[in-house]
């Protein structure tokens, strides 16, 4: 008989293999995470990290709207990052009241910044902090999931002793970066230690949902990985950060320059109203080559959008551009 906790926890009811988008700084924000899943979107999703000492802080409102989403992003989890237990305590039962429907802990970013102060990747160096870390969590988010998000190691790959200590504390879920923090990207993925973080997870009879992360071309290669190596759901980054159709299916090619453009302009529009005296319009320049790119005259269209500095003034560019055509 499965008990309302269990219930609660939707990691358990995903068709397996299921697909997530990762969490990235500045990238999946709400804007672009309603255009990839207006193209069709993940499984999972997942917001950028918010700092849990800024949620418990004087300035709490205005961290708000990196937790801002719609119900059409369900089942959707937030990422959260810092280093004192108290205050993922706190920052639980308030993503709960929030109406998530699953908190995760970033132990795995290579930030300095986020280092600091002994968060994201630097707590694999103090795994007793991040049982803490999680046991806290788990205290103030109730009946709410709590997962985990690490890499394999550290200046090593140490996998065989840190995930274990995360796994004692069973969290829903685990999503494994196949790289170690000094690695950062700079190397191919070790799925191979994916692997064999399966068949512990499996040996010791746990419930911990496995996420594999880290190089992920397309939907057939993430299909692929969860089968060699075992994973119940694969975590995409970058192929998703470079291509909002990603999840679809559809490759990039099928689609042609005004689907393109048409996009752009409603992702433009959408960061417009969303972050209006918030962030500056410009920074919707880090998306313009997702969206302008394998079809002529694209370099030197991106370099006439980068003078717009609202959506109107995008708009008559693009238009422009497509009467030319």
């Amino acid at each position: 008989m499965v008990n309302k906790k269990q219930q609660k926890n939707f990691w358990q009811s995903l068709k397996k293999p299921f697909l997530v988008m990762a969490p990235m700084d500045d990238i999946t924000d709400f804007p672009y995470r309603q255009i990839v899943k207006s193209c069709g979107g993940p499984d999972v999703t997942f917001t950028e990290f918010v700092s849990t000492d800024g949620l418990c802080s004087a300035g709490r409102n205005r961290l708000l709207h990196d937790l801002k989403y719609l119900k059409n992003e369900k089942p959707i989890v937030a990422q959260v990052f810092g280093s004192k237990p108290e205050n993922f305590t706190k920052t639980a039962s308030l993503i709960k009241k929030l109406g998530f429907d699953g908190i995760d802990i970033n132990m795995g970013c290579p930030f300095k910044t986020v280092e600091k102060q002994g968060a994201g990747a630097a707590l694999i160096k103090t795994p007793v902090l991040a049982q803490q870390i999680i046991a806290a969590t788990k205290k103030g988010a109730g009946d709410m999931p709590v997962s985990v998000k690490t890499r394999i190691g550290y200046g090593k790959d140490s996998s065989k002793i840190w995930i274990p200590q995360l796994l004692v504390m069973k969290p829903a879920a685990l999503t494994i970066h196949a790289r170690t923090q000094k690695e950062k990207s700079r190397v191919p993925a070790h799925w191979d230690v994916i692997k064999e973080i399966s068949a512990v997870i499996k040996s010791g009879k746990s419930e911990t949902v496995l996420i594999g992360n880290g190089d992920v071309k397309s939907i057939a290669d993430a299909y692929l990985k969860a089968k060699l190596y075992g994973a119940d759901g694969i975590m995409v980054g970058r192929g998703a950060m470079n291509n909002p159709w990603f999840f679809s299916g559809k490759d990039e090619m099928e689609v042609t320059t005004k689907e393109r453009l048409r996009l752009l302009l409603k992702h433009a529009r959408l960061y417009e109203k969303t972050f209006k005296g918030i962030k500056r319009f410009y920074n919707l320049r880090k998306f313009y080559s997702a969206y302008i790119s394998n079809f002529s005259d694209a370099k030197k269209l991106r370099i006439e959008l980068m003078k717009a500095q609202n959506s109107e003034q995008l708009e008559e560019a693009i238009n422009k551009y497509l009467l030319s055509e």
